[in-house]
């Protein structure tokens, strides 16, 4: 939605204080104001003021405070001035603290979430990010058909299948070529597997927009929330933002990798390269940041899961940045705050897969009676990594028995009602159970 009250102009604002001394000075000299919720003025005109301020001059003051604290980004808004965001200590926190948890390692117990060790507990995050990142685009898929789609290797059959498979290929080339810099040509590529077989018309994958062409805008119904810079300014800025995102520590004035990365989604976003997939890129441009600044954790979260909880918060970040003289402060701290969630979820998800790992070992123990050793291994397996299927193929390949051998046991683990039989024919495929970790349990109770 398109902002309701726009920050005053602050050169307004100086000339009345100006002719007022008493009141300049009352505003100059007050003590510093409490600016811990960075509030935009939208946001500042909901709630009272301090005592002997006025709503303005409580907004002209706090602007004050935030340029001495303010840096300078060598990336420009589209009238020419350069972006800036503030040093706050919410910021400073948070940097500090995704840091230290999406870089280094996730404690849990019987060892750590290592580099090596990372796909014994993640399993669908890059799935879980390809549909939920094509969900806020207008894909409309359930999950589950998502992740059979994904899972099985099938060709898509709609749209928004194509959309979440797009995602999730140009994932995987961002995992794999994280150490490389980015590049506009790269950059073009990847646009190019994103809408792969997406768009209205065909010729827009891989191509910035041109003079030529009607410049994408966004709306909301018949207003304009956003007009991106000109078509004929795009290659320069993305020459501009590429350089700027291959920035290292080392650069001046220094800008924490984490608050870089934001910086450069949210630029992808505002610039509009393309006709469409903007979102998309943006997005899968922060990822590739993440992971080329040693956030290797970023794999293995999901922000667009979060993003579309409370996408009326994402759309009003980057409106406050815009309409405050490109404050990014707004848009930083905001995915700052998502960023920290995801590591939460991250967390709560280890710790229910560890709880989940050692009743299912447990159980399985207790029902050896039951199962053969290779089922129990079936049964370790499919709790572990949640396939959305599984053939006697597969079964066969992965524990190297014959066919047949596998068909017999996962017919024999079908008959304890931890499997069902899938609708296809041919290949047949077993389903596991949505509750499979509690049927187990279960079963070792019953021992």
């Amino acid at each position: 939605m398109p902002l309701r009250q726009p920050a005053p102009d602050l050169d307004d604002l100086r000339r009345g204080l100006l002719q007022d001394a008493d009141r300049l000075d009352r505003v100059l000299f007050s003590p510093p104001l409490d600016d811990s919720h960075y509030y935009h003025w939208s946001q500042l005109l909901r709630r009272d003021p301090p005592e002997g301020l006025t709503h303005e001059e409580w907004w002209f003051r706090l602007k004050l405070q935030r340029s001495s604290q303010s840096r300078t980004v060598a990336l420009r808004a589209k009238h020419g001035s350069a972006f800036t965001f503030s040093m706050t200590d919410e910021l400073l926190q948070l940097t500090e603290e995704i840091g230290r948890r999406a870089g280094g390692s996730v404690a849990g117990e019987g060892g750590a979430l290592t580099p090596h060790g990372r796909d014994r507990f993640i399993v669908r995050s890059l799935v879980e990010e390809a549909i939920t990142s094509s969900q806020l685009e207008g894909a409309s898929t359930s999950r589950r058909v998502a992740v059979e789609l994904l899972s099985t290797g099938r060709d898509p059959r709609t749209k928004s299948e194509r959309m979440i498979l797009n995602n999730y290929r140009a994932m995987r080339l961002v995992t794999e070529s994280s150490s490389d810099p980015l590049t506009p040509a790269w950059i073009l590529e990847l646009h190019s597997v994103l809408t792969e077989g997406t768009l209205d018309d065909p010729s827009d994958a891989g191509r910035l927009e041109t003079p030529d062409h009607e410049r994408v805008s966004v709306w909301a119904g018949e207003i304009h929330v956003h007009v991106p810079p000109p078509a004929e300014e795009l290659p320069a800025r993305l020459h501009e933002l590429s350089a700027f995102a291959n920035g290292s520590a080392a650069d001046s004035p220094f800008i924490p990798p984490i608050v870089r990365a934001i910086i450069t989604h949210f630029m992808f976003g505002y610039d509009h390269y393309f006709a469409d997939g903007n979102g998309r890129i943006a997005r899968t441009a922060f990822y590739w940041s993440m992971l080329h600044n040693g956030y290797w954790l970023a794999e293995y979260l999901t922000i667009s899961k979060i993003l579309r909880a409370a996408p009326g918060k994402y759309g009003d970040s980057y409106q406050y940045t815009e309409d405050d003289d490109g404050d990014l402060t707004y848009f930083i701290l905001h995915q700052l705050r998502v960023i920290k969630r995801s590591l939460d979820e991250l967390d709560r998800y280890i710790e229910t897969k560890q709880r989940e790992s050692r009743r299912v070992q447990f159980a399985l123990r207790s029902a050896a009676r039951d199962f053969n050793l290779r089922q129990i291994q079936i049964l370790e397996w499919l709790t572990r990594e949640n396939p959305a299927g599984v053939t006697s193929m597969e079964i066969a390949n992965r524990f190297r028995v014959s066919t047949q051998t596998a068909r017999n046991d996962l017919s024999y683990l079908e008959s304890f009602d931890l499997l069902t039989r899938g609708a296809a024919k041919h290949p047949i495929s077993w389903i596991p159970v949505s509750d499979l970790p509690s049927r187990l349990a279960a079963l070792g109770d019953e021992s």
